[in-house]
């Protein structure tokens, strides 16, 4: 750009996504939320990695847990993962003993995932070892803002309106 040359007007009013705390742009919020997501998923991480499985797959056994028997597109709609992913996690809970593919009835081109016994074992492992890494993502929050965070992120991801 040369010295003479005009810029534009609306970068002199417009805030610019930095990523930073305290951002004011139109960006800010998702980019706060995202930075979150990123802690959040490595303390998530770090409390699966000794029962030797990663949060991919413990978000299909969650859904398994709370659904019981989901057949593979559901799976992938729940988690937010395409079909060639979902059927890499189902193959890596199979290979594990944490999940079993079977049949539904009615339909023999489509087949349900299910939560064998050690998936339960594991699942329940990881909640007991997840606990104390936890706490450390809400240290620094003083008594009682912890269920306000969950309380607003919950209102955020589930607005009332469904639109979520």
């Amino acid at each position: 750009m040369t010295a003479d040359a005009p810029r534009p007007a609306a970068a002199a009013t417009t805030a610019r996504a930095t990523d930073r705390p305290g951002d004011a742009s139109p960006f800010a919020l998702g980019l706060l939320l995202r930075q979150a997501h990123w802690r959040a998923a490595a303390v998530m991480s770090e409390a699966l990695r000794p029962l030797g499985i990663e949060l991919r797959h413990f978000a299909v056994l969650i859904v398994l847990v709370d659904r019981g028997p989901t057949v593979q597109r559901d799976l992938a709609a729940a988690t937010g993962t395409d079909k060639a992913g979902i059927m890499r996690v189902v193959d890596d809970l199979e290979r594990k003993g944490l999940a079993v593919r079977k049949s539904v009835p009615g339909d023999r081109r489509v087949r349900a995932v299910e939560i064998t016994p050690q998936g339960v074992e594991l699942f329940d492992a990881a909640h007991a070892g997840a606990e104390p890494l936890t706490e450390s993502l809400v240290t620094d929050l003083a008594p009682g803002e912890r269920e306000l965070l969950t309380d607003l992120l919950t209102r955020f991801a589930y607005p009332a309106d469904g639109e979520a």
